[in-house]
């Protein structure tokens, strides 16, 4: 994996690195930019409001006034993985690795022009919402005076809606055997 930062995205889907299309490429049936980004967002308020419920469960015992802190804390530290919640995802390319800001958005993204094959491709979607999310997450539930990772664990599963998006369409649309590629902000999958 060689890392390139090209700074702040223009919006111009057609500026992203990208490869050539592959024969009988078959995009994934997704929706466009915006609707996808309004379902992530709605995804992910629904996911927050219903691991909230373990985690206050969880958390009720070791409520204290220096609770609400570690709840400050642990949104600090959740801003501070956004870009290694990225450099995660590109360690799952061989090659080269583009990470872009959209800071307009919201967005911090890289694209990676290789193809994968699916189990890949899942891989790399889900690598930083287990590192991030799912870990800090049952650790809290081992030690639930630690509120700090149950809430930090809590934003980050929540925050990788969009990647949870994408792993069902590729376990749903892709058959067994395909590989997928980004092209733009679309991936595509076709049979070797």
């Amino acid at each position: 994996m060689k890392l390139h930062y090209k700074g702040k995205f223009d919006g111009n889907e057609e500026s992203l690195p990208h490869g050539e299309h592959r024969e009988n490429a078959v995009r994934f049936r997704e929706p466009e930019a915006k609707k996808f980004t309004l379902i992530a967002n709605a995804g992910a308020l629904l996911l927050a409001a219903v691991l909230l419920v373990p985690f206050f469960l969880r958390a009720r015992a070791f409520f204290s006034a220096a609770t609400i802190a570690h709840l400050w804390g642990a949104c600090l530290l959740f801003f501070a993985t956004l870009l290694p919640h990225e450099v995660l995802h590109a360690l799952c390319f061989r090659g080269d690795v583009y990470l872009f800001t959209w800071l307009k958005r919201g967005a911090l993204f890289v694209v990676g022009p290789e193809d994968m094959s699916k189990g890949r491709f899942v891989f790399m979607s889900l690598l930083p919402n287990l590192v991030f999310g799912v870990l800090p997450f049952t650790l809290f539930f081992f030690f639930p005076q630690i509120t700090v990772l149950g809430f930090f664990g809590v934003l980050a599963l929540s925050a990788g809606f969009g990647d949870y998006i994408n792993v069902f369409f590729a376990l749903t649309q892709m058959p067994k055997g395909s590989r997928t590629y980004l092209y733009g902000f679309h991936s595509y999958w076709f049979l070797p």
